[in-house]
């Protein structure tokens, strides 16, 4: 099909054409040529490559649930809690729950996912099965990666590595770690468990870091420290992160460095602290930097809307971002940043003037969005939306289509 009178990254108008799920060509847009019937109209819209969320919990949303007061306790295990003692307990299915979050993304131009599936002693594999059976749904619709995610820590509750391995048996395709020092209390054990499984299954490995300062830094150094030793270049990724600022610039640098020399990539959700790596350094320094929504309106907290598009605006705003080019940086990562980490297919942002993903031999991922620049979009976050995966439209009007 044609993609007709779009911008790409806000450049002059153009007609895309696509061809076995690639951009074939991108030509001046012809006025006087006729429309197929399978022709998309751009009408005029930005181009933009579709985003990629890296980072969401759609095992725990209630998108589509009434809003309910916010009960959770301070800390990783006191919201743990909070989410054991209440997921259950709705009127909807957990399963149609998931799906009606995921389907949302994919209607606001989200078309590659990396969602969590907690997994433990309690929920055991019931959460992990809602969400692959909502990567099933939506198979033709958007490309999910799922990962199998110890909430609850590995070591605290006897059983739990033998559900993570069983997730692993049934396709989970990344493997999970959190907080190796302050919640497991063991970092070395934990660590082992985790890199010991994603070797076995050949997965790879994302590990949620919420630890302060130079607490932060020593789980962050045994992860690098395995990654090197085990030769998992390009394989681990490290989310949250966002205290690895607050020691000092050298250990910063040191950190920024060593990702960038093992290839260790970093996501994040746009937190309101002042004390994370800095994004232009480590877009700079060729660290893979992806974006993500986390919990979506969940037992975590009120925030999350499906739309990525409202994430970005919130990076450039975290990062205290005014020019067109940063804004724009931001927007990058929430797209292709995104998805260079979920596959080495893709490009990588490598710098802040760099625009991947809208050029002849890259796959068709699209979103098409009102906006008279990238900058622009990012402010407005405008509804007048068409999503493309794989060359097919998936979703037109914040509606997914073809289901």
């Amino acid at each position: 099909m044609i993609i007709r009178n779009v911008r790409p990254w806000g450049a002059d108008a153009a007609d895309i054409r696509i061809e076995a799920g690639l951009i074939a060509a991108i030509e001046p847009h012809d006025e006087a040529a006729s429309p197929a019937a399978d022709d998309v109209d751009g009408r005029a819209r930005l181009a933009l490559p579709s985003f990629s969320d890296v980072h969401v919990h759609l095992d725990s949303s209630r998108i589509g649930l009434p809003f309910r007061p916010h009960t959770g306790a301070p800390g990783v295990w006191g919201m743990m809690l909070n989410d054991r003692d209440n997921w259950r307990h709705t009127d909807v299915p957990h399963a149609e729950i998931v799906a009606g979050t995921l389907e949302q993304m994919i209607a606001r131009g989200t078309t590659r996912v990396r969602t969590y599936a907690q997994v433990d002693v309690d929920c055991k594999l019931d959460k992990f099965d809602s969400v692959m059976a909502s990567k099933e749904k939506f198979r033709d619709h958007a490309e999910v990666q799922v990962m199998t995610f110890p909430q609850a820590g590995i070591l605290r509750e006897a059983g739990t590595v033998d559900y993570l391995e069983e997730s692993l048996r049934q396709g989970a395709d990344v493997m999970g770690g959190i907080d190796p020092s302050q919640l497991d209390r063991d970092p070395v054990r934990h660590l082992d468990i985790v890199f010991g499984l994603a070797e076995k299954y050949h997965v790879e490995v994302d590990i949620h870091l919420h630890e302060p300062g130079a607490l932060g830094v020593f789980s962050t150094e045994l992860i690098l420290e395995r990654t090197r030793a085990l030769g998992m270049q390009g394989k681990v990724t490290i989310s949250h992160a966002y205290d690895l600022g607050s020691v000092s610039e050298a250990v910063s640098r040191r950190l920024i460095d060593e990702f960038a020399e093992l290839d260790v990539a970093m996501a994040t959700i746009a937190p309101s602290t002042t004390a994370h790596l800095r994004l232009v350094d480590l877009v700079e320094a060729g660290v893979r930097v992806g974006l993500g929504e986390d919990g979506q309106r969940d037992y975590w907290s009120p925030y999350g809307n499906c739309d990525m598009l409202d994430r970005t605006w919130q990076l450039a705003f975290v990062n205290g971002f005014r020019r067109d080019d940063h804004i724009e940086l931001a927007l990058a990562v929430a797209t292709m940043g995104g998805a260079s980490i979920m596959s080495h297919e893709s490009p990588r942002v490598a710098g802040v003037g760099d625009r991947p993903g809208v050029a002849v031999g890259d796959r068709a991922d699209l979103v098409l969005v009102d906006g008279e620049t990238p900058t622009s979009a990012v402010m407005d976050r405008g509804s007048d939306r068409t999503v493309v995966h794989d060359g097919r439209v998936v979703a037109d009007g914040l509606r997914v289509v073809g289901i």
